[in-house]
């Protein structure tokens, strides 16, 4: 689909896509202006055709980052990951020398919760020279390549998510088996479809991940760790998928509901450092 193609309703927004399904670059708008309807509903119909849009050249204060996040939904306070300073919405992720990239493996954001996120909205505040890149895999795309014979295995199934590396995390920063137990209360395990339906969409998409779906309800391990195993690794494939290189105060604003992510670690020990607000949503079905 030519950018033509694709051009928004407001004149001076474009939208070019990076490959036929997967991700477009958004130009023609700077996220530190307040945001009218207009411009508002064609950015949320090109993230839904898109599953991930891109800015480039967006130098924003840290208000405007949340502004912005704010025309599609309320945002969340993640329980585990470091803040900002002043800024409980905002994910402070930084790695460098001492702290090496750990978030190198496909998964979509806080599946853990019983109301997952809708989106999330990533700012480059310093990136390395080279490397860093994040790449963006379709889920409907990954659900469409299945076999029939693995499409009606997964028909109606349901798998188990948690927070099983932060509770790890927990443990090695010293926290103690009561916090850890209160927080196991405060967000119990969840069970969500294998297949999701998008709820704006109405589109499938898989819906289970390497970092929090931890097995198929009422399989047997062995069965279900291989069926999750190939599931997990339809997000690899490349046909599926684009790539974003950061620059600095680029943004990428993602559909957590259609799409994972998987953030390349190959820039150790250079300093990459980026802000993110995540966008609540609701209860998959």
């Amino acid at each position: 689909m030519s950018q033509a193609a694709v051009r928004s309703r407001t004149a001076a927004l474009s939208i070019a896509p990076l490959t036929p399904t997967i991700g477009a670059e958004v130009s023609g708008i700077h996220l530190s202006k307040p945001m009218d309807e207009e411009t508002r509903a064609a950015l949320r119909e090109a993230l839904l055709e898109w599953k991930v849009i891109f800015f480039r050249e967006q130098d924003i204060t840290t208000e405007q980052h949340l502004a912005f996040a704010r025309n599609f939904g309320e945002l969340e306070v993640h329980p585990f990951a470091p803040h900002k300073d002043g800024f409980p919405e905002v994910l402070a992720i930084t790695h460098d020398r001492d702290r090496p990239g750990k978030e190198n493996k496909w998964h979509s954001d806080v599946t853990w919760r019983e109301c997952p996120s809708l989106g999330s909205v990533l700012r480059a505040v310093e990136v390395p020279e080279v490397g860093g890149d994040t790449l963006f895999s379709d889920m409907y795309a990954a659900y469409d390549g299945l076999s029939d014979e693995v499409k009606e295995k997964i028909e109606g199934a349901v798998a188990v998510h948690d927070f099983a590396h932060f509770r790890v995390l927990m443990q090695k920063r010293g926290k103690t088996p009561e916090e850890i137990e209160a927080m196991n209360r405060k967000y119990p395990k969840v069970e969500h479809p294998v297949v999701r339906t998008h709820p704006e969409t109405g589109r499938k998409g898989i819906y289970v991940n390497v970092a929090f779906t931890q097995h198929i309800v009422g399989m047997e391990k062995e069965a279900s760790d291989a069926l999750l195993a190939h599931l997990y690794a339809q997000a690899a494939i490349p046909e599926y998928q684009c790539r974003f290189r950061w620059k600095a105060n680029s943004i990428a604003f993602w559909d957590n509901r259609a799409c994972q992510h998987y953030a390349v670690s190959d820039y150790w020990p250079a300093l990459r450092k980026m802000e993110r607000v995540t966008i609540i949503g609701d209860r998959p079905y």
